[in-house]
Formats: C-alpha cells, structure tokens, sequence
C-alpha cells in the first residue's frame, strides 16, 4: 500500500507563483465538477438499479470525480494493466461498465471492444462518455485559452462510426443521449441551457458529451415463462385463450387475474383451471384494487417463471404469437419484447381510427422522450425477465406511482435502464366476446399527461429526489 508522505514546508512554499495558478486551478476544477455531476446523474438513472460499476480504463488525467459522483451500490476502477473479472457467468445480475473518454483517445475502438466482449455476460451494458466529433474545435480553443487541462482528443466517432464500429465488434447500441451544453452553471442559467436544448431541433446536436449505452450481442438458455392475463368480463374469452396457448417448449404457468367482474368470469376461471390443469400449471387469483397495472402487479407477484409476458384475455392478440416472443429473447433480439399491433392491416374494426391515430402519435412521442424506437407504446403484450421487472419496481418506487394501464410503467423504466426494447409485429385481430374498457378521450388525457412527466423527468432530466433509506 502506497504511504502517504508530507511535502517540507519550504519545498511547499517555493512551487510556482500561486494566484494565476491557482485561479486556473479553481477554473478549471469548477467546470469540471459541475459537468461530472450533470453526466453522472444521467449516468446514476441506469446504475442505481444495477448490482455493480466498474471504470474500465480510466486515463491518467481522470481523477475519478464522475466515478465518484455516480449512483451505484459497488463501485470500482481497473487500469490498463490489471484483468478485467469475467461476467460471462452473470444472469440475473446486472454490471455496467464506464468508459469515459477512453475511444476519443484510442487508436482501435474495435479491438477494445472485441477485448471486452468475451467477459461479459447478456446482461452487461458498457456506458461511454463521447465527445462530440463536430466540436473538435472547441476542445482546442478552451485548451489554449487554459480552461481545459490534459491531452487533446485525437479520434472523434460520429454516431454512425459508432453503430458500425459496434456491430462488427459483436455490440449494440441502446441508446444516445446528448447531454451538456454549457460547462458552467452560471447561476442556474447553464443548468436550464443543458435541460431544454435537448428539445430544441438541429441545435440539440450542438452537445459537448454524448451517454452511449451499449449491450453485448449474446443468445441466453431457454427459460420457463409465466403468462399472466388480466380478466374482467370476459367469460366468453377464458377457455379459448387456453385452447390457443401454444406450446412453447419449456416450463409454463398461466395466471389469471380476474378483476371485479359481473359476467361470470371468475367462476369460469375456476371451471377451466379444472378441466385443463392437466395441460397445464393455471393459478387464478382476484383482484383487490383496480386497473390493468394493478393485476399485471399482482400477476408477476405471484410468477414462479424467469421470463414474464402479458397477455390480454380478449384475445385480439393472437396467443398463438406467444412464441414469437419467446424466440425474440431467446436469440438476443432483445431485453424487452413488446408486442406491435400498427405494421399488418387490422381485422375488421378491430381499433377504431381515432384510437389508430392516438397509438401512432403515442408511440412517436415515447420514441422520442425516451430515445428508442417504438412502433407500438399501448400493446397489452409485452415479455420481460423477472429480475429486470424487480428493477423496474425499484424505478417506479423512486419515480411515483403514475400509470393506471401498466404500459407506461414499463415502458419507461425498460427504456432508462438500458433494456434493449424490440417490436414483435402482430395481426390485431376483432373481439369475439364483451366490450372494450378503453375510454378514448379520458383515457387520451391521462396518456398525454403521463408523456409529459416523461419528458420533463427523463427526456429533461428534471428527476425527483431519491427518497432517502
């Protein structure tokens, strides 16, 4: 262990002349602490959730600041010369690894990702710090004027460099989030600058750092799937979606969650958990509170599977298309699987215009607030592993309680923690039996309410206070 030495007072005194100096120094070290606690605030809403951080070759100039101001609960660092641990056991944990500014100096960003590949599991994301490749220029001009320390960029990536570099590497990319527009904080004025350029067309590209988040491309081992299907008035639904349950090749529950109905359908519930329990591991349980979210809760409260996926007991998603999703996980497509109902023609009036309409423009905001690619934000089916939804609770506890139907609260979560989201394509098909429980314009109001607290939460990054243990 290095020992710690004290410098004699009169070498101390005799260093360089102190006031240009040290003015300098305090520049220099402001600016740098407030970008450090912007990126890490960026960078805390996806560490916080996961097991472990690791600093992967940080340069001699990086004093560990962001590393320090980053939210995780196992932080550490390992240099050019010490062997990265191997994570390629790792399955329900999550490790993310933080490589800040080390590509905008290196000379084979492939290498050192194709390095890194082999020791790391499905589950492990990289988070790199970029400098933006169109402001060269100002990291020359701040170095001379002497408001920027240390070596001078030398590679500057553009996003498509980066997508391509990736995918050759056996990587891809999550997400980019463009972040710091002014270095100071100029009493508020630089902090209110960096939460809306990120709105403001073709100047948001005018970023000084860009927050990469990157998964490795990796397959995963079969897993058992539990099926929860939230119920209410739908009697004439519940044994055809067993009947149509296609076999998925693995361990399978079904749980249905039958909430306050007046048809019947809890007592046929019970009917058929009779009749086909020998095809099956059916669990029915009922409903204390309200509302599509609150059964998906109770349904994966109760899950005994890896893999949990929803599905709606109208049935006007296809069940058979359940193994559609199972495939897009098992192969590595994504973390993620959410069900697309607006790429085939509809069966008949299946959805209403209006409602088409809503769909389409909610998912084009969601792909914007969020930065990943929607085509379909209201789809009732969805798939997700267990240890991610218990992420995902942990996120809505620091978040707020704020979506009634359920898609949005895990759709937004999913899309902060680096989850790659993939859009599975289904033939929406016409309900057979009862009524839809959507109210277009009531229901409308309380979707555009809940993009709004995305945008200003995530999209600005104006997050509440983490409640304290």
């Amino acid at each position: 262990m290095a020992q710690l030495t004290q410098m004699p007072p009169e070498i101390a005194t005799e260093s360089v002349p102190k006031e240009s100096s040290q003015v300098a120094e305090e520049t220099t070290h402001g600016w740098r602490t407030y970008v450090n606690a912007f990126l890490a605030a960026e960078i805390s809403a996806l560490t916080r959730y996961y097991d472990r951080l690791i600093q992967w070759l940080p340069r001699e100039d990086d004093k560990g600041g962001l590393l320090a101001a980053v939210d995780a609960p196992l932080k550490e660092t390992i240099g050019k010369d010490e062997p990265f641990p191997d994570l390629t056991h790792e399955r329900d944990k999550r490790t993310a690894v933080l490589i800040n500014g080390t590509f905008n100096h290196d000379f084979d960003i492939q290498a050192l990702l194709m390095q890194l590949k082999a020791k790391l599991a499905r589950t492990s994301r990289l988070v790199v710090v970029l400098y933006n490749p169109y402001l060269r220029w100002a990291y020359y001009l701040t170095n001379r004027m002497g408001i920027r320390k240390g070596e001078l960029p030398s590679t500057f990536v553009t996003r498509v460099d980066l997508e391509n570099i990736a995918k050759v590497a056996g990587f891809e990319i999550v997400r980019q989030r463009l972040a710091v527009y002014c270095p100071w904080r100029m009493l508020g004025l630089g902090t209110a600058i960096n939460r809306v350029m990120p709105l403001v067309p073709l100047a948001r590209w005018l970023s000084l750092t860009s927050v990469v988040v990157m998964r490795p491309l990796a397959p995963s081992s079969q897993q058992g799937v539990s099926c929860v299907i939230p119920a209410r008035n739908e009697r004439g639904n519940i044994e055809n979606a067993l009947k149509r349950f296609p076999d998925l090749g693995r361990e399978a529950e079904i749980i249905f969650v039958e909430g306050h109905s007046t048809d019947g359908t809890w007592e046929e519930i019970l009917r058929v958990s009779t009749v086909y329990r020998d095809q099956f591991r059916i669990l029915a349980v009922q409903q204390p509170g309200k509302g599509k979210a609150d059964a998906v809760r109770l349904g994966f409260s109760h899950a005994r599977e890896d893999l949990l996926v929803i599905l709606d007991a109208d049935l006007t998603m296809p069940p058979e298309m359940l193994s559609r999703f199972a495939y897009a996980y098992d192969h590595g497509h994504g973390d993620f699987i959410n069900g697309s109902r607006l790429v085939y023609p509809m069966e008949g009036a299946a959805m209403r215009f209006l409602n088409r309409m809503g769909n389409i423009f909610f998912a084009k905001m969601l792909s914007a607030v969020l930065d990943v690619r929607l085509g379909d934000s209201l789809c009732g089916t969805k798939l997700v592993t267990r240890h991610d939804y218990e992420r995902m609770v942990a996120w809505r506890k620091d978040f707020g309680e704020f979506d009634p139907f359920g898609d949005f609260e895990l759709l937004f979560p999913a899309a902060e923690l680096g989850l790659e989201i993939v859009d599975v394509p289904v033939r929406y098909l016409a309900r057979t039996y009862g009524e839809t429980n959507i109210q277009r314009f009531r229901h409308g109001l309380q979707l555009l309410k809940m993009t709004w607290v995305g945008l200003v939460r995530i999209k600005m990054g104006i997050r509440k206070k983490r409640p304290s243990p």
